[in-house]
């Protein structure tokens, strides 16, 4: 409805009443997806520490597994680095090509970071490795980490945001209640370094439980004896079937007594109190692999394989 003015113009009542319009609203971001396990990261602070440990060069090839709403994508895209995101929420996705889609050298892959081939992502032997970088959710943490280290010939290192549970087995020392096989065989594969722990109030929604960020470097020459992965996962998996026994009890059937002892391990012990040297050797002892250095699935029993 209107009417004309004295000037003989057409006034809408919105003019009269010198109302203007509402600009158009900007578009909500997806919200978090349960089945993805999403919280997304949304403290500064947080965000420029991690930026910090991970101190990106514009030299570097970055690869973020999981960038989510694109709070730490913004703080290291802008290096120049090199710049690859995988992201499963097509949803998400949309979001991330409309805000980095300006920086010439990021990429977004809409995929599954489990079932992705990361050499495809490297120019030849003569590129830059990649450093790996995400907030993982738990229930793909174990075997992603894993499925990275089995490629760890690509990887310079990786910072990634876990349940702290989970960085506490990756980073746990023998003795321990968190020394199991987590840790074991992630830290034959490279070095840990628990960096630090993250409130559940720097992600939206909140998880029920504290992060921690983590650091791991593969090995580019490792400072434990030669093993098969295949025959040291088997025999840390035999010695801590049944946590409170000793290995007398969880190695019956596979070795004797004799043969710990004249390893130097007692019988009489809990797995716990192992080192890893120690697992290496009776895995050489007890399988006769040759020393080598076979890729295990030690992806088996998620997150909660201790």
């Amino acid at each position: 409805m209107g009417c004309l003015s004295r000037e003989g113009r057409y006034v809408t009542n919105l003019a009269r009443a010198n109302i203007r319009p509402m600009p158009p609203r900007t578009p909500s971001p997806p919200p978090a997806r349960k089945r993805f396990g999403q919280n997304f990261l949304q403290d500064a602070t947080v965000i420029h520490r991690i930026e910090s440990a991970i101190a990106p060069r514009e030299s570097d090839h970055l690869v973020e597994i999981g960038p989510g709403r694109g709070a730490l994508t913004e703080a290291l895209v802008s290096t120049g680095c090199r710049f690859d995101a995988i992201e499963l929420d097509r949803d998400l996705a949309t979001g991330l090509l409309a805000a980095f889609s300006i920086y010439p050298r990021f990429r977004l892959h809409k995929a599954d970071a489990l079932k992705f081939d990361f050499a495809a992502l490297r120019d030849g032997p003569e590129a830059p490795r990649l450093r790996v970088v995400g907030n993982l959710p738990y229930n793909i943490s174990t075997p992603l980490i894993f499925r990275l280290l089995d490629q760890a010939e690509l990887v310079e290192d990786m910072h990634f945001m876990l349940q702290r549970e989970v960085v506490e087995r990756l980073a746990a020392s023998p003795g321990s209640g968190q020394w199991g096989r987590l840790g074991i065989m992630a830290q034959y594969l490279c070095e840990v370094e628990a960096l630090f722990d993250v409130p559940p109030e720097a992600f939206t929604p909140q998880p029920k439980v504290q992060s921690a960020v983590v650091r791991l470097v593969p090995w580019r020459e490792s400072p434990w004896p030669a093993c098969d992965r295949a025959a040291l996962r088997a025999t840390v998996q035999a010695a801590f079937a049944q946590r409170r026994k000793t290995l007398r009890n969880n190695f019956k059937g596979l070795t004797t007594e004799d043969t710990l002892a004249a390893l130097g391990i007692d019988p009489g012990a809990r797995a716990e109190t192992l080192e890893l040297p120690d697992f290496i050797r009776l895995a050489n002892a007890l399988y006769d692999t040759g020393h080598g250095d076979g890729k295990a699935d030690e992806r088996g029993g998620g997150n909660g394989d201790k």
